[in-house]
């Protein structure tokens, strides 16, 4: 009588396989996962200085008594906060304060990379990325909006 079927040695050496192939693929999708949220942190980081950039081009004045409303981009800034100019408050990346940022009455915005966001990845991922499009650099980065505000 002929049975058919694996071997003891044929099923461990089918395991020992995938274990390898496991162990190689896991801590790649882990750092996909981190490159995928450095990307999303750094579209954050253009975009809040877009909107940021519009609404004075548009207004000729900063809304400081709704600046969280100006963006989406999570921000310190508390739900209808009055901003102080001078003030720093901080563009959150991975629930960490990734960068200072500081508007003047005159429509200039400087942003600088956070020295405690650094100790995360993701955070340091974003600020290197920031500092290579030149858009946030040690020591403050001054973006400059002008214009008056847009009447029809």
């Amino acid at each position: 009588m002929k049975r058919s079927g694996f071997t003891m040695i044929e099923l461990i050496f089918v395991i020992v396989i995938l274990g390898i192939l496991a162990a190689v693929a896991i801590p790649k999708l882990a750092a996909t996962r981190d490159d995928a949220k450095i990307s999303k942190g750094a579209t954050e980081v253009s975009t809040f200085i877009q909107d940021l950039g519009s609404q004075y081009t548009a207004q000729g004045e900063w809304n400081t008594t709704a600046m969280d409303k100006m963006t989406n981009v999570k921000t310190s800034l508390a739900a209808n906060a009055t901003y102080t100019y001078g003030t720093v408050a901080y563009i959150v990346v991975d629930n960490v304060n990734c960068f200072d940022f500081n508007a003047s009455s005159d429509g200039n915005i400087t942003l600088t990379p956070n020295t405690t966001g650094a100790t995360n990845t993701v955070c340091a991922g974003v600020q290197q990325a920031a500092a290579t499009n030149n858009i946030a650099i040690t020591g403050g980065k001054t973006h400059i909006f002008g214009g008056k505000k847009i009447t029809y």
